[in-house]
C-alpha cells in the first residue's frame, strides 16, 4: 500500500501526515458528501467543468494552489507570498473556493485556506501527466 504525505487542517491545526491511498479515498468521499449536502455540487457537469477550467487557466490561481499544497495559510500570508493586493488575493481565493479547489476553516477569528481533495487530485494529475 502506497502512502502519500499531505498537509491537512483539523480544528485549526496544520498537520503533515502520511495517508494511505485508502485513507485518501475515504477523505475524498467524505468531502464529496459534505459539499453535496452544502448544495455546492448541484450544478450540471458542463457548468462545473467550465468553472473549473476558467479558474485553473489563470497562472496566479495555479500558483496559489501549489502554495496551499505546501502549507495552508491565511489571506494575509497568501497576499504577501504572492505579492498581491488584498483585493486580488480575495478575488483569486474566491474563484478557487467557488470551483471547489479551496476550503477554509476559522480558528480564533482567523481564516486558514487549504486545498480540497479536488485540488489535490488535480495537482497530482498535473504532476503525473494524467498517468498513475
Amino acid at each position: 500500500m502506497q502512502n502519500t504525505k499531505k498537509n491537512i487542517v483539523i480544528n485549526g491545526y496544520i498537520l503533515l501526515i502520511a495517508m494511505s491511498d485508502e485513507d485518501m479515498k475515504k477523505r475524498k468521499e467524505e468531502w464529496l458528501t459534505k459539499v453535496r449536502k452544502e448544495g455546492k455540487l448541484n450544478r450540471n457537469p458542463t457548468e462545473d467543468h467550465s468553472t473549473g477550467l476558467k479558474t485553473l487557466q489563470n497562472n496566479i490561481r495555479r500558483s496559489i494552489l501549489s502554495l496551499l499544497l505546501e502549507s495552508p495559510m491565511g489571506l494575509d500570508d497568501l497576499q504577501n507570498e504572492m505579492e498581491l493586493t488584498k483585493t486580488e488575493a480575495k478575488f483569486h481565493i474566491g474563484m478557487l473556493e467557488n470551483a471547489l479547489y479551496v476550503e477554509k476553516e476559522e480558528k480564533n477569528g482567523s481564516i486558514v485556506y487549504f486545498p480540497s481533495p479536488r485540488a489535490e487530485a488535480y495537482m497530482e494529475n498535473v504532476k503525473s501527466g494524467g498517468h498513475k
